[in-house]
């Protein structure tokens, strides 16, 4: 059994104390650390932050040889146990890595777990102590021996279980609820003394007992125990998906507040952070795509199918806050809409497929600049676009023999393969679940009119034709209206204020800014005369029915720019207007109207 002992005695020093234990090492104990973590698709080098390692064996040092950026070797006797002592700097405020300073502590196994080659498969214990007083702990490992505050022994089968498994520090706030058998621990570090505890846990179990329904029906989950792991901070955002467990992080003011019946966006941001990263306990965790079966965490693990697991997962998240009446039907289009504008105003969807944004995650997605709009898309949001869309589509079918063929369906077969799937796998699913409806004359002839299921995800996912949202939204009886775009979309740029300073972000493709020469970086100082030092100062100050001058300042240089009169500019690859989807005042036909009933459970 490998063995590692964390501490964190001085946590201001913001370093992990490990200690590994090898009990029979081989003679050139190969030991080495993953270069990233499942579920953020980046190389991160987390070997960056070991001190110098130390080995002995019967209190006689072992020389050691650096292989690789995160590989060493250490030349053992073969016989006696090998003990390895190494520091790990945490101060990573992400949900990716290691924090540790006075008020808190958190590690990801990835982070702080040295691999012993060869013994993988062996049982692994870690055990954690050495804290601070009053300090807490809270993981999905399984305890072997601890304390009531948690410091004790954890074990896990394997080295993969053991780094799968985030490990949360100190003086939190902690509150359980069991749902169909599975105890479910949240834990909020952060959080002000308004935070309405009960509210976060009555709103969670309703998320966690529908998507439980949703993959098991009547039957036992696969576990039996779940930590949500929340920091609430003054500005942040996301979310990073476990076996058993989650790591998220909010902005403080996001959290719901007691007293307030009524708790805004943020709140149902939050809401659909956690329902995303619970939909993944089984989309991407155990329904896994088969580039990553096996998974190898020394390099990338390049798929083509993020557009499916992070997509479809964004899809379901939000469709179980309807489900459960967190939200009702207008904020769930509301929701929609939000996405559809996101994905209307990236020009990348013309120039590359989701399918290869997927691939280039590693590259492109993780790794934003300035250009990131123009170079790819987001699939995050145009997969759930594509999940949409194949919902509805197949909610166009017929029932038959009291089955509408649905999204649901799909899911529910690609579980039931119970290993690994490819995008053919998908397709194949799509088509037995249509192969539900109906044959009657109309549907048959319809069917042999129709492109494949194949054909349609090959073209949704792997061409850049855009997506016939608003006539499937028609067709269940949700109104596509359009409305003028803010200036700076009309213009093609992206823009930040801070400081009194409005600068730009990104400048799209083929847009007014790219032509009349805004870059990156500039700062917009004056338009027509009139000093800008916000985005509102923007919007007053421009006359689109005449020609006018913006002076910038770009490298300490002042710039005259002449800004042409909106509308001589031509067609963009970016929407020059904002969608907003909508339950129409007159009721639709009664088709589409039973459609968006049995879709919005409304």
């Amino acid at each position: 059994m490998i063995e590692y002992r964390i501490e964190a005695a001085e946590p201001q020093r913001h370093r992990f104390q490990v200690t590994m234990t090898v009990p029979r090492p081989h003679p050139r104990q190969r030991l080495s650390l993953p270069v990233w973590i499942p579920g953020s698709y980046l190389v991160r080098e987390f070997a960056r932050h070991l001190t110098p390692l130390q080995a002995q064996q019967g209190g006689m040092a072992c020389d050691i040889r650096q292989l690789d950026k995160a590989t060493w070797e250490v030349s053992t006797d073969g016989r006696r146990a090998l003990t390895v002592s190494y520091e790990v700097h945490a101060f990573d405020t992400s949900v990716r890595a290691a924090f540790l300073d006075a008020r808190r502590g958190f590690f990801n196994g990835t982070s702080v777990f040295l691999r012993a080659e060869g013994f993988e498969s062996e049982p692994h214990r870690v055990r954690i102590g050495g804290l601070p007083r009053g300090w807490q702990v809270a993981t999905a490992l399984r305890p072997v021996k601890v304390n009531a505050a948690g410091w004790g022994t954890y074990e896990a089968p394997d080295h993969d279980e053991l780094i799968d498994h985030p490990v949360e520090l100190g003086s939190f706030w902690r509150g359980e609820f069991t749902v169909r058998g599975v105890r479910h621990e949240f834990v909020v570090a952060g959080a002000s003394p308004d935070f309405d505890g009960d509210r976060l846990l009555t709103d969670t179990r309703q998320i966690c007992e529908a998507q439980i329904l949703f993959w098991h029906g009547r039957r036992k989950a696969a576990f039996d125990h779940y930590v949500f792991m929340l920091n609430a901070v003054e500005d942040g955002y996301g979310g990073l998906e476990h076996r058993r467990s989650t790591a998220l992080i909010c902005a403080r003011k996001d959290l719901p507040r007691k007293g307030r019946t009524t708790q805004g966006d943020a709140y149902t941001t939050l809401l659909g952070l956690i329902s995303h990263e619970y939909f993944h306990t089984w989309n991407v965790k155990r329904l896994k795509p088969a580039a990553f079966d096996p998974i190898d965490l020394t390099r990338e693990n390049m798929t083509r199918m993020l557009w499916f697991f992070e997509g479809f997962t964004s899809y379901y998240d939000d469709q179980f806050l309807l489900r459960t009446k967190l939200i009702d039907a207008p904020a769930y289009l509301k929701l929609i809409g939000k996405t559809v504008n996101q994905v209307r105003g990236t020009p990348g969807r013309l120039t590359y497929s989701v399918a290869q944004a997927s691939f280039d995650a590693w590259t492109r997605y993780y790794r934003p600049d300035e250009n990131t709009a123009n170079a790819t898309v987001s699939y995050y949001t145009k997969g759930s676009l594509v999940a949409l869309c194949l919902d509805l589509a197949l909610r166009l079918l017929p029932v038959r023999d009291g089955h509408q063929p649905k999204l649901d369906g799909v899911m529910e077969r690609l579980w039931r393969l119970g290993r690994s799937i490819t995008e053919a796998d998908v397709a194949q699913a799509l088509h037995e679940e249509a192969r539900h409806a109906p044959d009657t004359p109309e549907h048959l002839q319809a069917r042999s009119a129709a492109p494949s299921w194949a054909e349609l995800l090959h073209r949704w996912t792997e061409t850049c034709e855009e997506l016939p949202l608003s006539e499937l939204l028609a067709s269940h009886g949700v109104q596509w209206q359009s409305k003028a775009a803010p200036l700076p979309q009309k213009l093609g740029v992206r823009l930040s204020e801070a400081g009194g300073a409005l600068k730009v972000q990104a400048v799209m493709r083929h847009g007014v800014a790219e032509t009349i020469g805004l870059s990156a970086g500039d700062e917009l100082l004056a338009l027509g005369g009139w000093r800008l030092k916000r985005t509102d100062d923007l919007l007053q100050w421009h006359d689109a029915s005449q020609q006018q001058e913006l002076l910038i300042s770009r490298d300490q240089r002042l710039t005259s720019i002449t800004l042409p009169r909106l509308g001589e500019h031509g067609q963009t690859p970016f929407a020059d207007d904002i969608v907003t989807l909508a339950l129409p005042k007159t009721a639709p036909e009664s088709a589409a109207l039973a459609r968006r009933k049995a879709w919005l459970k409304a």
